[in-house]
C-alpha cells in the first residue's frame, strides 16, 4: 500500500494523533508570546524632558527624563528615547533576523537528519535563551538574546508546523494547519491579557517563557515523522510508527506494508537541498512566487500587529484585539479552500488583494472616533491577511514534495522573515505622511495576490513524495488537468487525421 492508504488503515486523525497535534498546537501560544514580546516589553510611555540642571548627572543627552506613565519596559529601564529610540525597533527586527537564519539553517537540516531532533533542539535552546532575555543586565545582551531566541524559533516553529501535517492523513492537512495558525492568534490575545496582569517587563518575559519548558517535556516522546522516514527510504521504521499509531488509535495490531519507492532517498545518497528549489524546472517558479507571497503576508501581518502598541488608549486591549480579530479568518479559510470553485489558489490571492484594498481605504478615513475608521479597516486588513497567511502555510506544504518540503517551507519562511524584519520600521514612515505605512501594506498585498494566481491548484490533488514523482507526466496530468486535456484533444485530433 502507499502512504495515504496506510494512514486510512491506521487512522488519518485518530485519538493518538489528536493528542500529539494538541501538544504541537498549544506550542503556538508560546511562540506567539515570544514573537509579540517586544510589543509590551518595548512599550514607550508618555514622558517629558526637563532642562539640564547644573550639578545633575545628565548622562549623554544632558536632560532629565520624567516618565508620566507607570510602565515597566526596556525603554524606562535603559532610557531608549530620542536618538536611542531606534533600539526598540532594532530588538524586534533582530528577533525576525534570527528566525530568518534559523529557517535557512534548520529547515533543510530537518530534511536531512529528521524532523524530531531539529524540533527538540530548537525548542530547548529557545526556552534557554528566553530566560536569558528576562535576565539580561544590559540592552546589548537583551538584543543578543532576542536574536538567539529568534534563531531557535525559526528552526523549531517550521518543523512544528510540518509535523502537524505529517502526523495525519492528507485530507486533514487544511484542518491541522488552520488550527495551528488560529492558536497563534489566540496566543497573541492571551499575551495581551498576560501583560495587563504582569506589568514588570522582566517578570512578563519570565512568565511568558515558562510554558515552553513544560511543552518541551511533553514533546520529548513524540515520534519521528513517518512521511519523512518513508521519503528517506527507511520504510521499516515508517511501518513501525504507523503500526504504533494503529494500536494507540484503538485499531489493534495491524500489519502495515508500504510500497517501496523506486529510488529511495537513503541516508547515504545525495538528498535534495535548497539549491534544487531554484534549479528544478517545476519548483523554480513556484519558489520565487511563494517567496514574494510569504514576504507580503509577513510584512502586512506583523506591520499591522506591531502598530497596535503605537495606538492611543489601552495598549493591552489593542494587542488582544489584533489577536482576536484573526479568529473569524480561520473558519472562512476552512470554508473557501475546500470549495472546488475557490480552492487554495484563488482564496489566497483574493484574501491578499482585499487586505491591500482595506489598507488603501483606511488612508481616507479618520484614525478613530466612529465605527468606520482607519483603525477598524486596519483590523479588517489584519483579519484578511491572517486568512491569506494561513492558506499560504497549507498551500505551500502541498506544493512541495515530502523529500524537500521543509527546505521549501524554510526558504519561503526565510523570505517571510524579511517582511518581519522590515515590519517594525514601517509604522515609523508616518512622519513622512500619515498614510505611508498603509500604502506600503496596500501595494504589497495586491501585488502578492496577483502573483499567487500563477500557481497551480492543489485541492483534492495527491501530494508528491519525491522529486521524480513530482516530475512524472502522470502527476503533472493530475495537478494541471486543464493543460493536459488540451494536449490530449490535440493528440486525438492529430491521430484521427492520420488514420483518415
Amino acid at each position: 500500500m502507499d502512504l495515504e492508504e496506510a494512514f486510512q488503515v491506521v487512522g488519518e486523525f485518530g485519538r493518538h494523533q489528536k493528542r500529539m497535534i494538541t501538544i504541537l498546537v498549544f506550542l503556538q501560544i508560546y511562540m506567539a508570546c515570544q514573537s509579540m514580546l517586544i510589543i509590551l516589553v518595548g512599550a514607550v510611555p508618555e514622558y517629558h524632558v526637563e532642562p539640564f540642571t547644573e550639578g545633575v548627572d545628565s548622562d549623554v543627552t544632558q536632560h532629565s527624563v520624567k516618565f508620566t506613565e507607570d510602565v515597566s519596559s526596556i525603554v524606562t529601564e535603559w532610557y531608549l528615547i530620542k536618538h536611542q529610540a531606534y533600539k526598540v525597533n532594532l530588538a524586534g527586527s533582530l528577533f525576525f533576523a534570527g528566525v530568518l537564519i534559523g529557517n535557512v539553517l534548520f529547515g533543510p537540516l530537518s530534511d536531512k537528519i529528521g524532523r524530531k531532533p531539529v524540533f527538540l533542539t530548537g525548542l530547548f535552546f529557545e526556552v534557554l535563551f528566553g530566560y536569558g532575555t528576562a535576565l539580561a543586565p544590559s540592552y546589548e545582551l537583551f538584543a543578543v538574546s532576542r536574536l538567539l531566541v529568534g534563531l531557535m524559533n525559526g528552526g523549531m516553529a517550521l518543523v512544528c508546523f510540518v509535523l502537524t501535517q505529517e502526523y495525519v492523513g492528507k485530507s486533514y492537512w487544511a484542518m491541522t494547519g488552520t488550527l495551528t495558525n488560529m492558536t497563534f492568534a489566540v496566543g497573541i490575545a492571551l499575551f495581551g491579557a498576560l501583560g495587563y496582569y504582569v506589568r514588570p517587563w522582566r517578570n512578563l518575559a519570565t512568565v511568558a517563557n515558562c510554558p515552553g519548558l513544560l511543552l518541551f517535556l511533553l514533546c520529548v516522546n513524540l515520534p519521528e515523522s513517518p512521511r519523512w522516514l518513508y521519503s528517506r527510504g527507511r520504510t521499516k521504521q515508517a511501518e513501525d510508527i504507523l503500526q504504533y499509531f494503529a494500536v494507540r488509535n484503538g485499531k489493534g495490531r495491524i500489519l502495515v506494508k508500504l510500497r517501496r519507492t523506486a529510488n529511495p532517498s537513503t541516508p547515504d545518497a545525495a538528498s535534495p537541498g535548497v539549491f534544487q528549489l531554484f534549479t528544478h524546472p517545476i519548483l523554480r517558479w513556484r519558489t520565487v512566487v511563494l517567496m514574494y507571497v510569504w514576504y507580503a503576508c509577513s510584512l502586512v501581518y506583523y506591520g499591522l500587529t506591531l502598530s497596535a502598541s503605537e495606538e492611543k488608549g489601552n495598549r493591552y486591549l489593542s494587542v488582544a484585539m489584533y489577536g482576536l480579530v484573526e479568529l473569524p479568518a480561520y473558519p472562512l479559510c476552512m470554508y473557501f479552500i475546500n470549495k472546488q470553485w475557490a480552492g487554495r489558489r484563488k482564496s489566497m490571492a483574493n484574501f491578499l488583494a482585499f487586505a491591500g484594498v482595506s489598507c488603501l481605504l483606511s488612508t481616507f478615513l479618520p484614525v478613530s472616533g466612529s465605527l468606520l475608521s482607519a483603525t477598524s479597516l486596519a483590523l479588517v486588513g489584519k483579519l484578511l491577511v491572517s486568512a491569506a497567511f494561513n492558506i499560504a502555510y497549507v498551500y505551500t506544504s502541498e506544493l512541495y514534495p515530502t523529500v524537500i518540503r521543509n527546505a521549501g517551507l524554510g526558504v519561503c519562511s526565510m523570505s517571510c522573515r524579511v517582511g518581519g524584519i522590515l515590519a517594525p520600521f514601517v509604522p515609523s514612515l508616518k512622519p513622512l505622511h500619515a498614510s505611508m505605512p498603509f500604502m506600503v501594506f496596500c501595494l504589497s498585498g495586491i501585488s502578492a495576490g496577483c502573483l499567487g494566481l500563477l500557481l497551480p491548484e492543489t485541492l483534492n490533488k495527491p501530494s508528491a513524495e519525491t522529486l521524480d514523482e513530482l516530475s512524472s507526466p502522470t502527476y503533472q496530468r493530475i495537478l494541471e488537468p486543464q493543460v493536459h486535456l488540451l494536449e490530449d484533444k490535440h493528440l486525438i485530433d492529430h491521430n484521427g487525421a492520420d488514420s483518415e
